[in-house]
């Protein structure tokens, strides 16, 4: 810094709080607000402050100009000795002779009771010439003799010192980030602008306070225990994630990234902990709207994985209400119109009348956790009736779903199927609502109904947007389970219509059969089995499976049915009836089955054996033991041109036969060949009656999916007479 001419900078007055002209961190003692002077006691603190960073020098000067008073800051500061300096005209020994009149003049004013503050350039020991800060004023003792008290420091260190509290104080009350000090006992002694508009407070309203008593609006605590744990430990904490709302703005959430840092002096002396605060709700609420978006994108891509993996009305329904609770809502019911699960209705659904109320049967109820709000929707399976104002029957008469951000008692009793059910949902926190339309294909076949309570945020467009999609895909799966039902139905009854009813007595012969459709996941199958009567009081027992399912393998069943009933009464061999069935497969479009034919003559006992790609027939002889019986395979019919081979076999009275379909033993896990020896140990070495044997073998081997039909005929021979 250039020399400054002391003449023509003239004396300065300092003002009433010295140099500075304000108090550092903007409160006084300490930035303790409502404390008085009684309440103060000395603080001890250890060197390395300002005032040793500065070395400030004192000198006392006596009426005429004497050095009285030398410190020993002065004697590094001068290189003069006390020694050296007592007793000395401090104008003869400090300053160069051109300006000893000026320092006469000053010093008489300041005797006089002017204070003089300003740069002066001093002599120092080694001759050189340094510009120092000086802050003179008049002293008086008991005897009321004056003196001149000067206090100095180096100009150089001082600017130095001044520029950077200048630029701090300057950043700090410029910086967009809000800056805030804390003492050791975590109350505000510095709160910036900036810091100031995102509290929406005041600094006044912050300091001397701790940040609970300021800002209680926050999760002080966390606040708290973060500057806790930098005072203790000195490391900062960076980047920490803070949401609330303060009164800058009460309406909305804002998202804020905090930092702590430990404040030392030169000394290390622990002084407070800084807080910078940055204003991130913009990022937050992209990382917000890019979180949800990955949400919306998962929750389909899961829906396409778990909606629709079978045939299942029910099933569907609870696999549409599992996709959207939790994640989108705490509630969610599934109905459809009624009209849809008329056996009769197999077209298009018919639409609502404006005027007229609609017929819903629910098909799933699913909540986030346990609530008495599960309550509130219709139970699963009853059918009931919705007025035409309530906001159901509106989604589903007009296909346009409804939104309601924020519910109230009026709506919920528009909601709600009776005013039970609103108050159910009105003790749980309902408070947002929205229902969608199940549309396939064109037409609404029902709704999907969702409800929040402990979720905060309402629902709005993005959420109604993706159920609607959820639902979208849903009813597709729906419909098809409801068409499916219904061909299905079809199937079956045509199916059971083409089935024997109860064979009659055969001579010789005691009967037991069981049919079982596939489960109600699974399409109508074309198993069948017959006992026919032959001449000469034989008989047949014939089992088949065509391959395929739905109507269209029923129908194949009951054509080859019927061929092997006409081929029967013709007393054919049992390889030239399946020879003659194969060539009535093959007339027929994509016809494939299997079958084993028996013919039993209960006067030889004796009985003949034909397969066509069918499972082998189990014998239980009289004395418990069973086996499979050794039979040619055969090729299934509708192959063509191969010839079917016979096993013959004595049958003695107590024998049994056991004619079946693969849906009996089948399972998609185990081979065929251990899931045939663990029929034949059912079997071995127990005897129970015909009708009880049946129902063992289907309880104990049949697939619990049950994804086959089974075709089931036991047949034992009595005894002569009998």
């Amino acid at each position: 810094m250039s020399q400054t001419d002391p003449r023509r900078a003239g004396p300065r007055r300092a003002g009433p709080q010295g140099a500075g002209g304000r108090a550092v961190g903007g409160s006084a003692a300490g930035g303790r607000s409502g404390q008085g002077a009684e309440g103060l006691a000395p603080e001890p603190s250890a060197p390395g402050g300002l005032l040793d960073v500065l070395n400030v020098a004192a000198v006392v000067l006596d009426s005429e100009g004497r050095i009285t008073l030398w410190s020993p800051s002065a004697e590094q500061l001068f290189g003069y000795s006390a020694q050296e300096a007592l007793g000395r005209p401090a104008a003869r020994l400090l300053v160069q002779p051109e300006h000893v009149p000026l320092v006469l003049e000053l010093f008489d004013q300041v005797l006089a009771g002017a204070t003089w503050a300003g740069g002066f350039p001093i002599r120092v020991k080694d001759g050189s010439i340094r510009m120092f800060e000086f802050r003179n004023m008049r002293m008086q003792d008991q005897h009321k003799n004056l003196y001149a008290l000067g206090l100095a420091t180096d100009q150089q260190a001082l600017r130095g010192v001044e520029t950077d509290l200048a630029l701090s104080m300057r950043l700090i009350a410029q910086s967009p980030v809000g800056l805030a000090v804390l003492d050791t006992d975590q109350r505000y002694v510095l709160v910036n602008p900036a810091l100031e508009r995102i509290n929406g407070l005041p600094a006044s309203e912050h300091l001397g306070r701790r940040v609970s008593e300021a800002l209680p609006f926050l999760d002080a605590e966390q606040i708290e225990s973060a500057c806790r744990r930098v005072l203790a430990t000195g490391d900062p904490l960076l980047d920490q994630y803070a949401e609330g709302r303060t009164p800058a703005d009460l309406e909305h959430n804002h998202a804020w990234s905090v930092s702590y840092y430990r404040l030392e002096d030169t000394s290390g002396q622990v002084l407070g902990v800084a807080i910078s605060v940055i204003d991130v709700t913009e990022r937050h609420l992209a990382t917000t709207e890019m979180t949800r978006a990955r949400r919306r994108l998962a929750m389909i891509a899961d829906a396409g994985v778990r909606i629709g993996t079978t045939l299942d009305l029910p099933h569907t329904a609870r696999e549409l209400a599992g996709t959207v609770v939790p994640e989108l809502a705490d509630l969610a019911a599934v109905d459809v119109l009624d009209a849809i699960l008329d056996e009769r209705q197999t077209g298009s659904v018919p639409e609502l009348d404006e005027d007229r109320p609609a017929t819903f049967r629910a098909l799933a109820v699913k909540t986030a956790y346990r609530t008495d709000a599960s309550r509130a929707p219709d139970p699963v399976g009853k059918v009931a009736r919705y007025a035409p104002d309530r906001l159901i029957t509106q989604v589903a008469r007009t296909g346009n779903p409804v939104l309601v951000s924020e519910v109230d008692g009026a709506t919920l009793r528009r909601i709600a199927r009776g005013e039970e059910s609103a108050e159910l949902l009105a003790e749980a926190g309902v408070h947002s609502y929205m229902c969608v339309p199940l549309t396939a294909r064109g037409s609404v076949i029902g709704t999907l109904s969702l409800f929040r309570a402990r979720a905060e945020e309402p629902f709005d467009e993005d959420d109604q947007l993706l159920a609607s999609e959820l639902a979208a895909r849903a009813a597709i799966s729906i419909d098809n389970a409801r068409l499916y039902r219904g061909e299905r139905r079809t199937a079956l009854t045509l199916q059971r219509s083409l089935l024997p009813r109860r064979p009659p007595p055969q001579p010789g012969l005691e009967i037991a059969y069981r049919y079982q459709p596939a489960g109600a996941t699974d399409e109508v199958g074309g198993d069948w089995f017959d006992v026919l009567p032959l001449s000469g009081g034989r008989t047949a027992l014939v089992v088949g499976d065509v391959m395929g399912s739905g109507i269209t393998a029923a129908a194949t069943m009951g054509q080859l049915r019927t061929a092997t009933r006409t081929l029967a009464a013709l007393d054919l061999e049992p390889s030239a009836v399946l020879g003659h069935l194969d060539d009535v497969a093959s007339n027929l479009e994509q016809a494939f089955a299997t079958c084993v034919y028996a013919s039993f003559n209960p006067q030889t006992a004796h009985c003949r054996i034909t397969t066509a790609g069918h499972l082998p027939p189990v014998l239980v002889r009289p004395d418990g033991s069973a086996e499979l019986v050794d039979v040619p395979a055969g090729v299934p019919l509708g192959v063509g041109g191969v010839p079917f081979g016979t096993a013959a076999l004595e049958l003695e009275p107590g024998s049994r036969l056991v004619l079946y379909t693969d849906g009996l033993i089948e399972t998609r896990d185990d081979p065929i060949d251990d899931r045939l020896a663990a029929l034949v140990r059912m079997l071995d070495g127990r005897r129970h009656s015909l009708e009880r044997t049946c129902d063992l073998l289907l309880h104990s081997l049949r697939d619990p999916d049950g994804h086959d039909d089974v075709a089931l005929l036991i047949a034992e021979v009595k005894p002569s007479g009998s």
